[in-house]
């Protein structure tokens, strides 16, 4: 969450748009919330992609579907890509960042599978 607060605006509106599309795919709407972080640094790690380093918390298909890797006919992927360049678009309500911690928590949960 404290890497979401510096970080508004882009990654909201495709993670929105994503939740309009595909209402009860979380994981996607994590990946969309997080796909335009910069590098991250794991544990005094190197700086790595955030799928990479975002992956070991939010399970494998997150990071899959962060770095934009796995088949090309996955149907998810084309949704984050096409949300990702709608994102760009000013204009739409994409509420705050707190408002997306259950769902972050919940695809945790299931990552680790609790």
């Amino acid at each position: 969450m404290e890497l979401l607060h510096g970080h508004r605006g882009h990654g909201l509106r495709t993670a929105a748009l994503l939740r309009r599309s595909h209402p009860f795919d979380k994981e996607l709407q994590v990946a969309g919330l997080l796909h335009d972080l910069g590098p991250l640094r794991a544990a005094g790690g190197p700086a790595g992609h955030p799928g990479e380093v975002l992956g070991a918390l939010l399970g494998d298909r997150v990071a899959r579907l962060m770095l934009l890797a796995g088949p090309d006919e996955d149907p998810a992927q084309d949704a984050l890509r096409q949300a990702a360049l709608n994102g760009h678009h000013a204009g739409l309500d994409a509420g705050v960042v707190e408002d997306w911690r259950p769902v972050l928590e919940l695809v945790a949960a299931e990552a680790y599978d609790f």
